[in-house]
C-alpha cells in the first residue's frame, strides 16, 4: 500500500510477497515489490468515520473468446489504458452489442474479451505493474456502479467495491507501484426528518410537504448570475477544505456551504490482492463527487477532485495525517484534473480558477505539500484545456484544447520544468493575467504573498489574488504584481525585459490555433525574485540534488499532434508514446497510437472509417451556424443537411439539444442523426446558454432565472435556421436528451405554436419531483444549477414544464430507460399522462435494462428507429 497512509483497521498492514500467480501484461512475470511499512494510525479521536469500507467479492471467470459471438462491424472503441510496456491496451468496445472490457496489442487484431457479462463497462485502468486491470461497470445500465479487478488473462475476477446493496463505487488512480488502487464508495446518507413548514415570509413547504430527504435541510446553496469569472478571487490557496464538511470555494472568494444532501463518500486505497486492509484517505458527507486523481510516488500526497458541477476543486491531501495542504478551483469536464511530478515538487492542474477558460497551471510544492507559487504553463485564447495527461517519467504532457468544439492536441516538454519560485513569484497572479490578457490591478488591492506553510488562512470573502509587499518585508517594488509589472494589463504594451513573464512570451499575446503560441509562463522568474534573497530558499527539500537549480524553470517547447479526426475524447500513454481516443463526423470512436510519437495510426481492432455506417449513404459532415439570442448573446451550433436536398430548399428540421446543461455539441458521428437525416430531415444541434466550450460566463448564463432565457434560446435557434433558408418554418421539431429532454418539454409549452412535435429523452418535466427522485449526489450538483428545492421552490415551479402543460399543443414522444435513477422514468410518465388528459397525442417508449444512457445495441437501434419514425410521421416528409 502507499507509504505514510493510514490503515482503516488500525492494525499493521501485512507485507505482500511478490505475486507470481498472474501475468503482468504481455506474458511477463510480475515484478517483485519493494517491502514497505505503514506508520501506526493516528489516535482514534483524530479518525473520521467512513460510510462504508469496500468488500472484496470473488466472481466467476467471465473471460470470453477473442471474437464476440455477435460482432458489430460498425463498432466503437474508447477509454484506452495501456500496460507498462505500452504494447497492449485495455479498452471498452461495443462490438458485442454492449460496452465490454477488451484487451489487444496496439499493432495487431488479436483482441480478447475479458468480461462477457451483461453489465456495461464505463472506465478502465491497467495497473502500473501490469498485474491487474481495474474497471467500472453499471449493473443493469443504471447509475449505481461498482469497481472490479481482473488479471490480464481474464482470471481472478472480483469486485473491489460497490457490491453492497444501495452503494456505488467509482474508480480512482493506482498507486505508483501498483500495490493499491483508489476507489470511492458512495452510500446514501439522507434520511427522514420531521416535517417542516415555512417561516413567515420565507421559503419552505407551506404549500405541501417536502420529500423526506429534504425536510429540515438548511443549506446555503446560492444561485449565481452570469457575471464574468474574471473578477478577483480568493487568495491562494482557496478556502480550506475539511473532510467533515462540503465547503465550496465560489468565485469572488465566497464560500457556499453544502445544501445538506447527497451521498456519504469515502475514498480508499484498496489492495487488489485482498491481503492488506483498505486504507482510508478521505470522508465526505452530503457530497456531490470525490475522486482520487493521483498519488505521489512515495504515497505521501494525494490529489483529489471534489465538489458539485461548476464548483469543482482540486485538493492536495497529506496521507500521513490527512491534512489538506492546498485547494484550487478546477474545471468541469474530464475528472482526471492533474498530476504530481515524479518528485512531487510540482503539481500540474487543468484549471479555470478565476478565468473564463481552463489553462494548465503549475504549482511548486514544498516537502509538506504546500504550494510555493503558481504559474500558467500553457493557455489558449478563448479555448479550454479539455484533457491533460502527464507522462509517467515526468518529461512530457499531452494537452488537448477545445477550439469551438474541435480538438487541437500538443505534446508539452516538461522535462526542464521546475517548481514555481518563492513567495513573490510573478506567476502567483491567478486573478489578473486571465486568458493571457488581464486588466490593470487596482492600487488599493494588496495582500500578503505568503503561499507556503506559514500562509494565513483565507478568511475575507473578497481577498484578491494579487501578491504585494508585506510591511517590513524585503521585496522591492518590482515584486508588486499589477502595479510596476504591467505585464499583461495593457494589450500591445511594451515587451521589455521587465514586462516578460517568460522567455519572450508576452502574457498579452493573442493566442489562437497556433500551438507554438501556447502561453508558457514562469521560465525566467528573476524578474520577481526578492532582492538579495538566495533563490535556493524555494528549493524543495529532499526532492533531488538538482531541485534548487530547477526552481522557476518553465516547461519547454511544445509540438502539435496531427489529428485525423475532429475530437479527442481521451489521452493516455502507451509506454513513452501518446495514445488517443478519437471521434469524428465520419467515423465511430476509435483508438490511435503514435509509434513515432507524432503521427497517429489506427489500432487494427478499431472500426475502419469506411465501416462507420452501412454502405450507400456516407455520413454528413456538419457546418457551423452562429445564431444570436434575442438578448444579443452569441450562440453556436452545428447544422446537418439531409442528403439530396437542394441548397436553397427549406427542409423539415429537428432542433436537437444536448444534456448537461454543461455538455457541448461536438462534430462527431451520431447514429441518431444519421438515422434522422436518412428520412430527409435536417438536424440543427445548437449550444444554448449553459453549454461548455465558450467560457465560464456562458456556462453560468442559465443559472437561476437565466434558464428562462435558455428556453428562449431554443426558439431563437429555430428562427435562425428558418431565416437562413435552411429550415421549413411549418415543419420544425424539437428533441433532446437529459437536460435537453427538459428543454424539449419546456420548448413545447413555452413556444407551443413554433414546433409541430417533440421527442424528449430522459428529460425532467417537474423539477420538484426530479429532486425528490434523483440520486443524492446529482441533487447536490443540480441545486447549484437549477435552484434549491426548498428555498427556491417558487422558481423551480415556474421553470417546470408541468406548470405550463395546459399550453401544450404539439404531439410528443417521451423515451426513458427503465433503470434511470438520474432522471427517474416518472418524469416522462407524468408528462405523457398530462398530455393525454388534455387531448394531446403522446406516447412513451421505455427501454428495458437501460439507465440514463442507452448502451445496448438493440435498444439503441430501437430508439433511433422509433424516434425517426415519429418525426417522419409528424413532420410529413
Amino acid at each position: 500500500m502507499a507509504a505514510d497512509a493510514r490503515n482503516l483497521t488500525g492494525e499493521p498492514l501485512a507485507v505482500r510477497p511478490p505475486d507470481a500467480a498472474g501475468p503482468a501484461g504481455a506474458g511477463r512475470p510480475a515484478p517483485a515489490r519493494p517491502q514497505r511499512t505503514v506508520p501506526p494510525p493516528p489516535p482514534a479521536a483524530d479518525r473520521r468515520t467512513a460510510f462504508a469500507a469496500p468488500a472484496r467479492v470473488p466472481l466467476p471467470n467471465a473471460s470470453g473468446p477473442r471474437e464476440a459471438t455477435t460482432r458489430l462491424i460498425a463498432h466503437g472503441c474508447w477509454y484506452p489504458s495501456a500496460d507498462p510496456s505500452g504494447t497492449r491496451v485495455a479498452f471498452i468496445c461495443d462490438r458485442g452489442g454492449v460496452p465490454q472490457l477488451w484487451t489487444g496489442p496496439v499493432d495487431s487484431e488479436a483482441v480478447h474479451l475479458l468480461d462477457d457479462g451483461p453489465d456495461p463497462v464505463t472506465e478502465v485502468s491497467w495497473s502500473p505493474d501490469g498485474r491487474w486491470i481495474a474497471y467500472t461497470t453499471a449493473p443493469g445500465g443504471g447509475e449505481h456502479t461498482r469497481v472490479l479487478c481482473v488479471r490480464p488473462d481474464g482470471s481472478d475476477r472480483h469486485v473491489l467495491a460497490g457490491a453492497e446493496p444501495g452503494s456505488s463505487a467509482h474508480l480512482g488512480c493506482w498507486a505508483y507501484d501498483g500495490s493499491a488502487v483508489a476507489v470511492t464508495v458512495a452510500v446514501p446518507t439522507a434520511g427522514s426528518a420531521p416535517d417542516v413548514t415555512a417561516e413567515a415570509g420565507g421559503p419552505g413547504a407551506a404549500d405541501g410537504l417536502l420529500p423526506a430527504h429534504w425536510r429540515g435541510r438548511t443549506g446555503d446553496t446560492r444561485l449565481l448570475g452570469p457575471a464574468p469569472h474574471t473578477d478577483p478571487g480568493p487568495a491562494l490557496p482557496s478556502p480550506a477544505f475539511t473532510l467533515e464538511t462540503t465547503a465550496v470555494g465560489a468565485p469572488g472568494g465566497r464560500t457556499a456551504p453544502a445544501a445538506g444532501f447527497g451521498d456519504g463518500l469515502s475514498a480508499y486505497l484498496v489492495d487488489p490482492d485482498g491481503v492488506a486492509a483498505p486504507v482510508l484517505l478521505a470522508v465526505e458527507k452530503d457530497a456531490a463527487t470525490l475522486r482520487v486523481c493521483d498519488l505521489s510516488r512515495d504515497g505521501a500526497l494525494a490529489l483529489l477532485r471534489r465538489g458539485p458541477r461548476g464548483r469543482r476543486e482540486a485538493v492536495v491531501l497529506r496521507t500521513a495525517d490527512l491534512v489538506t495542504t492546498c485547494v484550487m478551483p478546477v474545471a468541469d469536464g474530464d475528472p482526471w484534473i492533474g498530476a504530481f511530478s515524479p518528485r512531487a515538487d510540482i503539481l500540474w492542474l487543468r484549471s479555470n480558477a478565476h478565468r473564463e477558460f481552463a489553462v494548465l497551471l503549475a504549482a511548486g510544492l514544498d516537502p509538506e505539500g504546500h504550494p510555493r507559487g503558481w504559474s500558467v504553463a500553457a493557455a489558449r485564447e478563448n479555448s479550454d484545456l479539455e484533457l491533460l495527461r502527464c507522462a509517467r517519467d515526468g518529461d512530457s504532457a499531452v494537452l488537448a484544447w477545445n477550439v469551438r468544439g474541435m480538438s487541437e492536441a500538443e505534446v508539452l516538454d516538461t522535462s526542464t520544468a521546475g517548481p514555481p519560485g518563492g513567495d513573490a513569484d510573478v506567476t502567483a497572479r491567478l486573478g489578473r493575467d486571465r486568458d493571457a490578457s488581464a486588466r490593470p490591478v487596482p492600487d488599493d488591492r494588496e495582500m500578503s504573498a505568503r503561499l507556503g506553510p506559514d500562509r494565513e488562512v483565507p478568511g475575507r470573502p473578497d481577498r484578491d489574488l494579487e501578491v504585494s509587499v508585506r510591511p517590513g518585508g524585503n521585496r522591492d517594488a518590482s515584486a508588486r504584481l499589477g502595479r510596476d509589472l504591467e505585464v499583461s494589463a495593457r494589450p500591445g504594451g511594451d515587451r521589455d525585459a521587465s514586462a516578460r513573464l517568460g522567455r519572450d512570451h508576452d502574457a498579452s499575446t493573442g493566442l489562437g490555433r497556433d500551438h507554438d503560441a501556447s502561453t508558457r509562463l514562469g521560465r525566467d522568474r528573476d524578474v520577481s525574485a526578492p532582492a538579495g534573497r538566495d533563490r535556493e530558499v524555494s528549493a524543495p527539500r529532499g526532492r533531488g540534488p538538482d531541485a534548487a537549480d530547477r526552481v522557476g524553470a518553465g516547461p519547454g517547447p511544445s509540438r502539435p499532434l496531427s489529428l485525423p479526426h475532429e475530437v479527442v475524447t481521451r489521452v493516455t500513454h502507451a509506454g513513452d508514446r501518446p495514445l488517443l481516443a478519437l471521434s469524428g463526423s465520419r467515423r465511430r470512436p476509435g483508438i490511435w497510437w503514435l509509434p513515432d510519437g507524432a503521427t497517429p495510426v489506427r489500432t487494427p481492432w478499431s472500426s475502419r472509417d469506411e465501416d462507420a455506417v452501412p454502405p450507400g449513404r456516407p455520413p454528413v459532415r456538419p457546418v457551423p451556424l452562429r445564431p444570436t439570442a434575442r438578448d444579443g448573446l452569441p450562440l453556436n451550433g452545428w447544422y446537418y443537411r439531409a442528403p439530396g436536398r437542394a441548397p436553397g430548399e427549406p427542409a423539415p428540421c429537428v432542433v436537437h439539444l444536448h444534456g448537461g446543461p454543461e455538455d457541448q455539441e461536438r462534430p462527431v458521428l451520431d447514429p441518431l442523426y444519421h438515422e434522422i437525416l436518412g428520412r430527409g430531415i435536417d438536424v440543427f444541434a445548437p449550444d444554448v446558454r449553459g453549454s461548455s466550450g465558450y467560457g465560464r460566463s456562458f456556462v453560468d448564463a442559465d443559472l437561476g432565472r437565466g434558464r428562462f432565457a435558455a428556453i428562449d434560446d431554443v426558439a431563437d435557434c429555430a428562427a435562425h435556421a428558418v431565416l437562413a433558408g435552411l429550415a421549413d418554418p411549418a415543419r420544425l421539431a424539437v428533441m433532446g436528451r437529459s437536460y435537453g429532454g427538459y428543454l424539449t418539454f419546456a420548448s413545447l409549452v413555452w413556444h407551443p405554436d413554433l414546433f409541430r412535435t417533440g421527442v424528449a429523452v430522459c428529460g425532467m418535466s417537474d423539477l420538484a419531483t426530479f429532486f425528490e427522485g434523483t440520486e443524492p449526489w446529482i441533487a447536490q450538483s443540480a441545486a447549484h444549477k437549477y435552484g434549491h428545492p426548498e428555498r427556491d421552490r417558487e422558481l423551480l415551479r415556474a421553470l417546470s414544464p408541468m406548470s405550463r402543460v395546459d399550453a401544450l399543443r404539439a404531439p410528443v414522444l417521451a423515451v426513458h430507460g427503465e433503470h434511470d435513477t438520474n432522471v427517474p422514468p416518472g418524469e416522462s410518465e407524468q408528462f405523457v399522462r398530462a398530455a393525454r388528459d388534455r387531448g394531446v397525442s403522446a406516447e412513451l417508449l421505455t427501454l428495458p435494462d437501460e439507465g440514463h444512457e442507452f448502451l445496448r445495441a438493440d435498444n439503441r437501434r430501437l430508439f433511433r428507429r422509433a424516434a425517426a419514425d415519429w418525426l417522419e410521421r409528424q413532420l410529413g416528409t
